[in-house]
């Protein structure tokens, strides 16, 4: 083997490529650094612009992946790589890929409609998939909840667009359903005006909505009483759990006693 011209071929690789390689990895990284600061300036901006919010995550995804593309077909150039090839082979590779995974494709175009037809938005509390919580973030692929103990589902957004969402606080205002009942020897009235009572002390009810206390079945030895309170999606809970404690409280000062064969208190 003759190592002299295995050393002059490495040598002229070197004078001739070294440069742009070394060149195509310092724009690389310097283009990683400035990409980085771009998509943090323009998240700021956003944020000071009236761009809905809910689009902010959504636009910041696609730019951020949009860039290192460009930052990709860069680099391939500094290297001498025929870019116009280049973009046809990734052309061809994209193709493959997208049939390879239709369902991100459909997570991004269920994406596309949940922003355009905004059947909830960044903030709304939900009700989807069996899972409740609110919305943190709506992705390219993806949507973040967070449930009422802090944990964070993320749910395909394809799936989330064509399956049913209960929008929970889409109205700005719930109804707390709330069944209770007491032994059919208690006094009707005295009954109802307790519970009306516990409902006017409440502080998550609504006190410019009408609350209702009624009669909805009457038994040997129960009587019960639906009981329908207003309050906002935020203090759902607070008005649920108040409602049980002070009314049982209540209750108990009152002498309203509970029934001789059934103690029934459940939501509805």
């Amino acid at each position: 083997m003759d190592f002299t011209n295995l050393k002059d071929l490495i040598l002229l690789n070197v004078y001739q490529y070294g440069g742009k390689i070394l060149l195509a990895l310092v724009v690389f990284i310097v283009g990683r650094l400035v990409i980085g600061k771009l998509t943090q300036f323009l998240s700021a901006r956003m944020n000071q612009s009236r761009i809905d919010r809910d689009v902010q995550p959504f636009l910041l995804s696609l730019l951020s992946v949009l860039f290192n593309v460009m930052l990709f077909l860069s680099c391939a150039g500094l290297l001498g790589i025929e870019t116009t090839s280049f973009v046809a082979i990734l052309g061809a590779a994209g193709l493959a890929i997208g049939l390879a995974l239709q369902g991100s494709l459909a997570n991004f175009a269920g994406g596309v409609l949940i922003l355009i037809f905004k059947p909830f938005r960044v903030g709304d509390l939900i009700e989807a998939q069996s899972f409740i919580g609110v919305v943190e973030a709506i992705q390219i692929f993806n949507t973040i909840l967070v449930t009422p103990d802090n944990k964070t589902i993320i749910l395909p957004n394809g799936s989330l667009s064509t399956s049913p969402v209960t929008n929970i606080s889409g109205k700005g205002v719930i109804r707390v359903d709330m069944v209770y009942g007491v032994g059919s020897q208690n006094d009707l009235d005295m009954t109802k005006a307790a519970i009306q009572g516990v409902i006017a002390t409440c502080p998550y009810a609504l006190k410019d909505r009408g609350h209702d206390v009624l009669v909805t079945k009457l038994t040997p030895d129960t009587t019960s009483y639906d009981v329908r309170v207003w309050t906002t999606p935020a203090d759902y809970w607070n008005t649920y759990y108040y409602m049980h404690e002070n009314l049982k409280r209540q209750f108990d000062r009152d002498g309203i006693q509970a029934p001789e064969k059934l103690v029934y208190v459940k939501q509805k």
